[in-house]
């Protein structure tokens, strides 16, 4: 039973950043998903994959871990670079790459 914590990515449907701040403590699954051979369901009798605990901090969810005795999986996540780009960038006067349409 080996929990992961990490910092989840934003979603690639939106721009926003809502529900990446927040660490999140998840099981990896113990056993392999079963598929039902007259539907073509999937599904799993491994109740832990549905717990996901959310922290406010790392430090918070590495505790959580330690006094339950989780052993754990620490991922760091990268720093996100943001590019400023404004709409009035692409008709500028002194574009440096082609225009593309």
């Amino acid at each position: 039973m080996r929990a992961r914590i990490y910092l989840p990515t934003k979603s690639a449907m939106q721009s926003g950043t809502a529900k990446t701040h927040r660490w999140v403590l998840e099981y990896e699954p113990e056993k392999a998903k079963i598929r039902d051979p007259l539907m073509g369901w999937t599904g799993s009798d491994d109740m832990r994959q549905q717990i996901r605990v959310m922290f406010d901090s790392r430090e918070a969810a590495l505790a959580y871990a330690e006094k339950n005795g989780i052993p754990y999986d620490l991922e760091i996540p990268t720093a996100r670079i943001k590019k400023p780009k404004s709409y009035a960038d692409n008709f500028r006067a002194d574009r440096r790459e082609n225009w593309t349409h």
